[in-house]
């Protein structure tokens, strides 16, 4: 994912969440996504989507541990 395309989803994300603290990060040795925190906690990744050209999947874990 080149820097263009992580910024314009970064821009997403912070306008739909409401939340100018996330940042997206290229992956060093996967270039078709990019890693998602919000200040310093990683939250997730954003992937291409391999059936749709421009377009985005957005995956997040939610451990146990981190559930009341």
């Amino acid at each position: 994912m080149d820097e263009k395309t992580i910024r314009k989803i970064e821009t997403h994300l912070r306008g739909t969440f409401a939340n100018a603290r996330i940042k997206l990060t290229p992956r060093p040795k996967q270039k078709d996504s990019a890693e998602v925190y919000v200040g310093e906690e990683f939250v997730g990744v954003v992937f291409q989507d391999e059936d749709e050209d421009g377009s985005f999947m957005f995956e997040m874990a939610i451990l146990a541990e981190d559930l009341p």
